[in-house]
């Protein structure tokens, strides 16, 4: 039976199928889907971790504890699991462990564009890369082969158009595999240095091992076409080549890239009058190509920056032109906005009114950074709010006020050692936890605050009061307001960034696209007693826009009642 599956779902269905036991994954676009449909699965046992390095140790300790596992994260949340990562190639495992990483060309939802072929390289490990929903399914199969076969851990590497795209995958039946049996090994596991200087002769031999592998295994495969250009690519690049090319054109298609295949590149160029090389972000394939001193076209023509097309191959090798047509005139800006009801609206507003220094996190809540909010001055990777706040204090001295500004489920990540350096070095700053009782930005996770698991089971409920009291921060100076109320919330950021010390807001509203939170009846507005003074505008919401007889209106269609603009309006016409 042939079902169409998001390659996110298609990996699910992978570890399902090929005997998984173990998840452990943070969620980050574009990979968040693999570990929601995994829990779909009785027979896999699934968990949100508060981040990706916790994750992957998880992980890795299943695997050598004797059951398949799989740890998944997008492309920055490599950097934060880089320290099991890099240990892990050393150890190896005892069952399969495959590390899934979704690359972001063209940052759709990221902060950067960093690619994931350097990790592997750099941790001497093996890495995969499927082009369609069919692949990554299979792919995860042969990952775990590898993994078991090689003793390591493998790198499956997705990006944005490959984890979110659909095609026809087979589905099949789950293949058990037994825990295996786990011996007392402390010179494979115990990485203390005189065990490590042995383990990395072994991570040597090993990668020695791959390369000769990488020349004949199935996932690299040469496909004859006519004429004399030769394309070497891999993942959805391959799609796009194809699309582009056709039967006019050779391809090696690549779905081991590291270690890569020397000896067959060097045939399949051979082979060829032209060769192109066709990889988004950087070249690697293309340098390994250069180093075996066979000539390439590349980086030379295509762009290092952002994702490719159909179109852009079109234009880049072939000269044409795109057939379609641009507008005519340009369209009106519509800049991302916080969603109607948002309990981070009114915080933000009230910052912006306040002239405060604010230090921003990764999360929904970046957007109060857009107009008309404009309220965020810097925004570095996740958790680094409250550390670089601190930083910034300690240079500027205390005349200015700062605040850091963090999400509840990003205070879990990596937040809560940014507030213990602050409290151990004597920091005044105040920190705003944004608390809308879930994980927002990729789509509404669980995590150790929300008090249920990723499978749905109840979970003990963390106080972030009790936590926030026992890194240092003084009870009296932990205060909990309703970000709804801009009353108390502008009362709340006064007293607290005057306080001599550091000091905690937490501002305690559930998301308003939650289910079973309250949605109060649509507010309105009356004609008569507006003036059109646009008091109500300056708080973005994207449910008031003005008339042509400029006239304040709310579309009732998506209002959820939470009350800000009304108290916006002095003349009390909402």
């Amino acid at each position: 039976m042939k079902k169409l599956l998001l390659g996110n779902e298609a990996v699910a269905r992978g570890l399902y199928e090929y005997g998984c036991r173990f998840v452990s994954s943070y969620p980050g676009t574009p990979s968040t889907e693999i570990t929601e449909f995994a829990a779909e699965y009785d027979e896999v046992y699934a968990e949100w971790a508060p981040n990706e390095k916790v994750a992957l140790e998880a992980a890795l300790g299943a695997a050598v504890g004797g059951g398949r596992s799989f740890c998944g994260m997008k492309h920055v949340g490599l950097n934060v699991a880089a320290d099991p990562l890099f240990v892990c190639g050393y150890t190896g495992i005892t069952s399969g462990l495959v590390i899934g990483v979704a690359d972001d060309p063209g940052m759709h939802s990221s902060q950067n564009e960093q690619d994931t072929r350097h990790y592997a390289i750099g941790a001497k490990l093996p890495l995969v890369e499927p082009a369609n929903s069919a692949e990554c399914k299979e792919y995860i199969k042969a990952a775990f082969e590898l993994s078991e076969q090689f003793d390591t851990p493998v790198i499956f590497r997705l990006t944005t158009r490959v984890s979110h795209s659909r095609s026809p995958v087979e589905i099949g039946e789950r293949e058990e595999f037994e825990v295996k049996a786990y011996d007392k090994n402390p010179g494979k596991y115990v990485m203390m240095p005189a065990n490590a200087r042995k383990r990395h002769v072994v991570v040597e031999d090993r990668f020695a091992a791959l390369r000769e592998f990488a020349e004949t295994t199935s996932l690299n495969t040469v496909e004859k076409g006519n004429g004399g250009i030769g394309i070497i690519t891999a993942g959805n690049c391959y799609n796009y080549a194809k699309e582009v090319y056709g039967e006019g054109a050779s391809y090696l298609k690549l779905g081991l890239l590291n270690p890569l295949p020397a000896g067959l590149i060097r045939d399949f160029a051979a082979s060829c009058d032209t060769v192109i090389v066709i990889e988004e972000l950087d070249p690697v394939i293309e340098n390994f190509c250069k180093n075996l001193g066979i000539d390439v076209i590349g980086k030379n023509v295509l762009p290092l920056c952002g994702e490719y097309s159909e179109e852009v191959l079109r234009e880049k090798l072939l000269g044409e032109e795109a057939d379609y047509v641009e507008l005519g005139a340009e369209l009106p800006m519509r800049p991302p906005v916080l969603c109607p009801g948002c309990p981070h609206r009114g915080v933000f507003y009230t910052l912006s009114k306040l002239k405060v220094r604010v230090s921003g996190d990764i999360g929904c809540y970046t957007l109060g950074a857009v107009a008309p909010l404009n309220a965020i001055d810097s925004v570095f990777c996740m958790g680094a709010s409250i550390s670089a706040l601190h930083g910034t204090a300690k240079v500027r001295g205390e005349a200015d006020k700062f605040v850091s500004v963090i999400g509840d489920s990003t205070f879990m990540h990596s937040g809560m050692t940014g507030l213990a350096n602050v409290v151990y070095n004597g920091g005044n700053t105040t920190t705003i936890i944004l608390d809308n009782r879930i994980t927002g930005m990729t789509g509404h996770q669980e995590n150790p605050l929300t008090g249920k698991t990723l499978k749905g089971t109840p979970a003990p409920f963390m106080s972030l009061e009790k936590i926030c009291e026992a890194l240092g921060i003084a009870p009296e100076h932990i205060r909990v307001a309703d970000p709804a109320d801009l009353v108390e919330v502008e009362k709340v950021i006064k007293e607290e960034t005057a306080a001599p010390c550091a000091s905690v807001i937490i501002m305690r509203r559930p998301c308003a696209l939650l289910k079973g939170v309250e949605r109060k009846p649509a507010l309105v507005v009356d004609e008569a007693k507006c003036v059109g003074c646009r008091s109500c505008m300056k708080i973005g919401c994207p449910c008031i826009s003005i008339t042509a007889d400029k006239k304040a209106k709310i579309d009732g269609s998506m209002c959820v009642g939470c009350g800000l603009c009304s108290q916006m309006c002095k003349l009390g016409a909402i």
